[in-house]
């Protein structure tokens, strides 16, 4: 077998052992003296001098294994106890006892030692016990939540609720909460973290039980345990849900050297580690001794240049060295203890290209001499056994301990060999690779020196997450200033040594992202996209699967080490392609998303599910990419939907005995037929296996180029059987770039696989990445909490008298309290700046949003195609830019970051355009965009951003907020247009509402908390709109009107629901949704109302030029609820008042003051501000209205009621609601408005009062009874007035009385009508 690591081709079976005595004399071996000094060399006794019958007997290759075998005897106390050891009952080999030693619901590793809590309290013991003698065990804490671990006896019984330390003769220490638990609780230890240890010491014959945390006693912990006949103490955990931990009773050598006098409870194997080590001494002999056959003399050499330079003299030596060594390094004791400190040794003492040099060495003779089984399971144990040491490191300021373990990580990659076996077979089939990624955030500071790295703390007053400008930055101190720049120097010296880490890790990444190293097999990228696409699998499809998902916390720090090996390989294709692209013009071509050569397994197109699209979208995909798919695929795919538990058809199912594919299958243009793969034949095949894999699609190309006539059928193949052809294509096939549209460019972009890669690293921040970036400002948000917690107590220290003494020494406890907690969290902000939240990692963010923009824009000009379209590229495009603007700051300003202004225009114009686009069919998506376009025109900067894009963009934008409000989620669409006003109504530019400037905000940085920024562009294009379009106008108000209506009358009747619930004698408790639903309906009231004066003050000649068909229905409707909204609020001690004096929890945004200021701007636009024929019409509109009282217009500036003859006055000393009280909302101009309103309507209705005549009430609509009958229906001749059957012909067609349908409404007279009937007669 040859190895390529080195050059060597020597085959290990030319040199296999024998006992021929030809074998003495083959060519090359030394002359007997110099082999006899050489193997002494090699094989000196261990540990003692040799006898003298040792040293006289020459030694050769005949005797050699004799001899070998006599130096591996080993001492008959280091032979391996066998049996049971005194004091301890069970196997010899502990595991956890999955077979009845549990209760709950718990998930165990392979090896039964690791376990994952999958219900409420869930708790298992091991299979051995201890009765006497000092035993311990180590846990290797993986999440940091609720767990109980220690000890229990048999007789324990536990439940969901009890576990661990919760019954007598069970003793536990929880380091989530810092407690000692059995049966009762008190304070111990320490707060554990992931990545920690825990060491867990019984001590029998003095009847104590401590605990150790990363080798740090904590002190003992039990005394006076239960001993004597029966009592056995077994290790045990109870955890709760997700929560995960492995334990080592011994298999693996211990983490923390062992406290004199105790024992592990499994026994180590020490006679095969004496052997192992032995032979280890032997193998480290040969590299450093070299034979010089030409002189006769042994040379002394460093193992880094050790060269067998075909020797076979030094290969006999080491294959004998290997037939006993081989066997040895299989198991994960002697790993971990004898190669992985020599390799560890190895990286430590030389330069890192000497380190690489020798273990390169290494694994070649390992590849050489060992059987490949041997080999793939020391590889196997090799790693899992770094990736343990890297994890549960303790973290030391030089971070040193990772640097190492990363180092020998890198050094073993670079074997081709052994990197492509790795990859095939470990890395993501075995272990939890991205762990290699991640750099542990330490809980405790001082155990990780950040003392000493960042000695003087500092933290911000406030934190702003808007831009620089956004809030008011406080004068500094010469002292904070000094301060600060300290911190400052401390936090760059803290990300340098971070950064080598990270660069370590960038390392590992672009070994795995090889694409060179192909020579007589798969290149390692490959592989990679393989296993990485089963990676993002499982994260994907697996978030309710714990064992399956990637913690998030490795996902963000894979996806940055991932983006830079990308942009790296990236940049170096261009380098050397110079038609192609750099990373910063980066996007994933849109043919990737319907060509089927990247497997996007459950993940929601925008237009819904991909068989559906490959069904109707079939005829678009054949003119625009020569596509055609495969009638069988769209038929299994049906089947599929139909009925999971359903047999393939025959047709679908039924292989040839050939292998071959029906002919039905075969790519138009004569291609061979090629096999098909074995699971699509498979009759269990359903729904289930989809969650490891479904459409995972190839394009079946023919092996000669297609004409533009041509098409391909699609063929379902799965990921793994995918080549390399597949991806990178060839000269007659485009690979992943198949289907190219015609708007698409012809030249590439980049390598095919690098753009599976990036698309790859979208779907990982969609996966975790995003959320836990917001988790991570908690550390930020907590810093501000208690920075604020400490100026107030300085300030209560500096007003409190000094004769206060006890008040005094209170604060001055609080004030250190609060002073050491910001020193602790102030320090582990600086680690999580560093290695979150920096500036490289927002530049990745940013580079990510912006690949995710070209992505959807050249999407966009498919047409039709755009709907196969994951959803993700467009929630990472709206999430990564949330997070750049909310999370990053205040350190780092997004303002700052290179092209944000046109970054920022080109999300406006997506949310423009797609917030409404039909080919986005999706609720929660188009849910996310109306979101984030409503979020979008609240900060000044991207509100101007949407004002900056193209005109036709702008209008078609507001064209879709104007359409209808029914039968669509029409909330956010007003709030969007409510924004856009936001500044310019009456009395509308508060931030704050003013009864709520006393409460603190639960978050300053929402949306609707941001100041108003009106944008007056976008109110224009809407006044142009709704006075052009004829259709527009009378839709959108209905709608509007509609929906005013039902929001307030909901908002009345459930605060009459409120209101009884309040008065019952009886103790009641008000449902918080309730109150929640209750304030949502004021606010929508509200906000509608804020659109109609909006629309009023735009576009007046809507409501007011009748010669429209609709501007009098529309302008009655409006007045008849302008009338019920003042009524109801203004009434003197009526419900309203009530329920806002009762301040419940939850209706805080419920008060006069926001609703009454919308309806008076709406009757101050249409009294005061229109023109004089306007202004008569509504008000005649207004006081014929039979629920219009002036009374509600005098409550308006606080003017009391009149009283009624017979009633009491009102209290004199009862504070009234007057618009006079908010001087700093609503200006002086604006009050004189109201005041000529109220004497307008004053007079107007006087005179109507005296100029009206009593109407008779037949005479009135039978519907509305408040107008007088003025239409006639054809051809039913039923009657009602104009405003009921204008209203009611918006919606419906029918006859209220007849349900006849309605062809024409004539104007109708009673007077003029009566005598038309007279001359008649």
């Amino acid at each position: 077998m040859a190895s390529k690591g080195a050059g060597m081709s020597f085959s290990r079976k030319s040199y296999g052992l024998t006992s021929d005595a030809e074998k003495s004399r083959v060519t090359g071996i030394v002359h007997e003296k110099l082999l006899n000094d050489y193997l002494h060399r090699i094989f000196s006794s261990p540990d003692h001098a040799p006898t003298a019958a040792t040293s006289r007997k020459p030694l050769n290759f005949q005797n050699l294994s004799e001899h070998l075998d006599q130096l591996l005897q080993v001492d008959s106390e280091d032979e391996e106890s066998q049996g049971q050891v005194e004091g301890r009952l069970g196997p010899s080999t502990v595991v956890l006892d999955h077979t009845g030693g549990f209760e709950g619901l718990l998930l165990v590793d392979d090896d039964l030692l690791g376990v994952i809590g999958h219900s409420n309290f869930g708790t298992i013991r091991s299979t051995t016990c201890v009765y006497k003698g000092k035993w311990l065990y180590e846990v290797l804490i993986s999440s940091q939540g609720l767990m109980q671990i220690g000890w229990c006896t048999i007789n324990c019984r536990f439940n969901q609720e009890e576990g661990v330390g919760d019954t007598h003769n069970s003793y536990a220490y929880d380091g989530n909460r810092v407690r000692k638990w059995n049966v009762t609780t008190t304070n111990y230890g320490k707060a554990w973290a992931a990545g920690d240890i825990v060491s867990c010491l019984i001590d029998l014959d003095d009847g104590t039980l401590s605990f150790c945390l990363n080798g740090t006693s904590l002190g003992t912990a039990f005394e006076n345990l239960s001993r004597g006949p029966g009592m056995a103490y077994f290790p045990a955990i109870s955890l709760s849900f997700k929560e995960s931990v492995a334990f080592n009773f011994g298999s693996r050598p211990l983490r923390y050297p062992l406290v004199a006098g105790y024992r592990p409870l499994q026994d180590p194997p020490r006679a095969d580690l004496v052997r192992a080590q032995r032979l280890l001494g032997y193998f480290q002999a040969v590299l450093s001794v070299e034979l010089d056959p030409v002189e006769g003399r042994l040379v002394e050499k460093k193992s880094s240049e050790w060269q067998p330079h075909g020797q076979p003299t030094v290969l006999l030596t080491l294959a004998h060295i290997f037939h006993r060594f081989a066997p040895l390094l299989r198991k994960v004791y002697l790993v971990e203890s004898v190669l992985t400190s020599f390799l560890l040794g190895v990286v430590e003492a030389g330069t890192p290209t000497q380190a690489q040099a020798a273990v390169r060495q290494v694994l070649d003779l390992l590849w050489l001499f060992m059987e490949d089984y041997e080999v793939h399971d020391c590889l196997k144990q090799l790693m899992m056994s770094l990736l343990r040491l890297y994890r549960f490191s303790p973290i030391v300021p030089d971070l040193s301990l990772q640097t190492h373990y990363l180092r020998l990580t890198i050094a073993i990659l670079r074997h081709e060999k052994s990197r492509k076996f790795l990859l095939s077979n470990v890395l993501f089939d075995v272990l939890r690779s991205a762990v290699f990624f991640h750099i542990k955030s330490p809980l405790r500071v001082e155990e990780a020196g950040l003392q000493e790295l960042i000695p003087t703390t500092w933290w911000p007053h406030r934190s702003g997450r808007e831009g620089k400008d956004s809030k008011e930055v406080p004068d500094e101190t010469a002292e904070e200033r000094l301060r600060r720049r300290a911190y400052e120097r401390g936090c760059q010296r803290l990300k340098k040594r971070i950064e080598v880490v990270e660069e370590l890790q960038v390392q590992i990444l672009k070994l795995l992202l090889n694409n060179k190293d192909d020579n007589g097999g798969e290149a390692s990228r490959y592989i990679f996209l393989t296993k990485f696409r089963k990676f993002l699998q499982e994260n994907a499809n697996g978030r309710g699967n714990i064992p399956l998902l990637c913690p998030p916390e490795y996902m963000v720090c894979f996806l940055h080490r991932l983006i830079s090996a990308l942009r790296y390989y990236w940049d170096e294709y261009k380098a050397s392609n110079p038609r192609t692209s750099f990373s910063e013009e980066a996007y994933v071509p849109p043919q990737v998303f319907y060509n089927g050569k990247v497997d996007y397994f459950d993940q929601q197109r925008l237009g819904g599910l991909l068989s559906h699209l490959r069904k109707t979208l079939r005829d678009e995909l054949a003119s625009k990419a020569n596509i055609l798919i495969d009638p069988l695929e769209l038929q299994a795919a049906t089947m599929d939907d139909l009925d999971e538990d359903e047999e393939p058809s025959p047709a679908a199912a039924q292989v040839p005995r050939s292998g071959r594919r029906p002919m039905q299958a075969l790519a138009i243009g004569g291609a061979l037929p090629l096999p098909r793969p074995s699971w699509l034949s498979s009759p269990t095949l359903g729904r289930a296996n989809r969650f490891l894999s479904t459409a995972a699609v190839s394009l079946m190309t023919p092996r000669r180029p297609l004409s533009t006539s041509e098409k391909v059928k699609v063929r379902t193949l799965s990921a793994e059987q995918r080549t390399r052809e597949d991806i990178e294509g060839s000269h007659w096939n485009e690979g992943l770039l198949l289907g190219r549209p015609p708007e698409e460019p012809e030249q590439p972009l980049t390598e095919n696989s690098l753009l599976e890669v990036l698309d790859g690293a979208v779907m990982m921040y969609n996966l975790s990445v995003h959320q836990q970036l917001g988790k991570m400002v908690g550390v930020s948000d907590d810093v501000n909490e208690y920075a604020m917690a400490l100026r107030n107590t300085e300030d209560k220290l500096r007003r409190c008298p000094k004769r206060r003494k006890d008040i005094l020494e209170e604060l001055t406890k609080s004030q250190k309290v609060f002073s050491e907690k910001l020193d602790h969290l102030s320090r582990r902000l600086a680690w999580v700046h560093a290695t979150v939240y920096s500036q490289e990692k927002m530049l990745d963010i940013y580079w990510l949003l912006r690949v995710c923009l070209r992505t959807i824009e050249h999407g966009d000009r498919t047409g039709p195609l755009f709907a196969f379209m994951p959803e993700f590229y467009l929630s990472v495009a709206i999430n990564s830019y949330s997070a750049l603007k909310n999370y990053f700051g205040p350190v780092h300003s997004m303002e700052e970051l290179p092209g944000y202004e046109e970054t920022l225009t080109r999300l406006a114009a997506i949310l423009a355009k797609h917030f409404a686009d039909t080919r986005i069919v999706g609720t929660d998506i188009r849910d996310s965009l109306m979101q984030a376009l409503a979020s979008y025109v609240c900060y000044p900067h991207s509100l101007r951003a949407v004002e900056r894009i193209p005109e036709e963009q702008r209008i078609a934008m507001v064209r879709s907020l104007l359409a209808p409000y029914e039968q669509r989620p029409w909330a956010q669409t007003n709030w969007i247009l409510v924004r856009l006003w936001k500044g310019c109504g009456f009395g509308y530019r508060y931030t704050r509402l003013p009864h709520l400037l006393k409460i603190k905000p639960e978050d300053a940085n929402l949306p609707s908390l941001q100041k108003p920024c009106p944008s007056l562009l976008l109110q224009q294009h809407m006044a142009d709109l709704l006075r052009q379009d004829p259709d527009v106008a009378p839709s959108f108000l209905n709608s509007v009107l509609n929906q005013l209506n039902w929001a307030f009358s909901e908002f009345i009747g459930m605060i009459q629901e409120i209101q009884q619930a309040v008065e019952r004698l009886e103790r009641n408790f008000v449902d918080t949704r309730q109150l929640k639903v209750c304030a949502t309906c004021f606010d929508l009231s509200v906000s509608l109302l804020r659109v109609l004066e909006m629309t009023i003050t735009l576009v007046p000649e809507i409501f007011l030029d009748w010669t429209q068909p609709t501007s009098e229905m529309l302008l009655r409707r409006l007045a008849q609820l302008l009338n019920q909204v003042l009524n109801r609020v203004t009434a003197e001690r009526n419900l309203f008042d009530r329920v806002v004096t009762l301040w419940l929890p939850g209706l805080e945004s419920v008060d006069h003051y926001p609703i009454l200021v919308a309806v008076t701007g709406i009757l101050v636009r249409l009294l005061v501000h229109g023109p004089a024929s306007g202004t008569e019409k509504a008000t005649s509109v207004l006081l014929a209205d039979p629920c219009f009282q002036l009374r509600s217009i005098r409550y308006l500036l606080g003017h009391p009621e009149p009283p009624v003859p017979g009633t009491a006055l009102p209290a004199p000393d009862r504070k009234r609601f007057s618009l006079q009280s908010y001087a700093d909302y609503i200006s002086v101009e604006e009050l004189a408005q109201v005041e000529q309103m109220l004497a307008h309507l004053t007079a107007a209705s006087a005179q109507a009062a005296a100029a009206s005549l009593p109407t008779s009430e037949e005479d009135l609509c039978p519907i509305c009874y408040a107008h007088p009958i003025s239409a006639v229906f054809q051809p039913c001749g039923h009657k009602s007035c104009k405003a009921c059957i204008n209203q009611h012909l918006m919606n419906n067609k029918d006859c209220f009385f007849c349900k006849a349908t309605i062809v024409s409404v004539e104007d109708w007279d009673k007077a003029a009508n009566a005598s038309a009937t007279s001359s008649a007669a």
